[in-house]
């Protein structure tokens, strides 16, 4: 998809870090929530990632974190660190209260707090050596 247009793109998309853990576990538990089947998923290392970090240059170059992506009429909108949790949160009408307390806060600190867990995700949890393959029965809602 790289190059592609916006109105290419799904409605809702969660570029993740495919190769940590944690995300991949969240992926996991969110494909379990999103029975709907509302959201798609790429890993940041791939080519679907690279398009639209290219296309916005204001998402930090060295982020290896969430990234939300909601595209409508050929335009994009990104969000990333609490806010892409907070707007998941809300488009899978979640109400967690992780998320009602997250959004109460102002966002430099709501981010502060996940860029510490984030940057200690590896250490404490491990990391693949290669983004995994997800299981057969959801490969269609990954892109590259």
């Amino acid at each position: 998809m790289v190059g592609e247009p916006a109105a290419r793109l799904p409605a809702r998309l969660v570029l993740y870090d495919g190769v940590c853990v944690v995300c991949n576990k969240a992926v996991q538990e969110l494909i379990k929530i999103d029975r709907a089947e509302q959201l798609r998923f790429a890993p940041l290392q791939g080519a679907t990632a690279a398009a639209i970090l290219q296309r916005h240059p204001e998402i930090p170059a060295d982020l290896d974190s969430i990234v939300y992506v909601e595209a409508s009429n050929g335009q994009e909108q990104v969000s990333w660190y609490s806010e892409a949790i907070l707007r998941i949160d809300a488009d899978l009408g979640l109400q967690s209260r992780l998320a009602w307390w997250a959004g109460r806060l102002p966002r430099w600190c709501a981010d502060l707090a996940y860029r510490l867990f984030a940057g200690s995700r590896y250490r404490i949890f491990g990391k693949f050596d290669a983004c995994p393959l997800p299981p057969p029965e959801v490969r269609r809602r990954f892109l590259p």
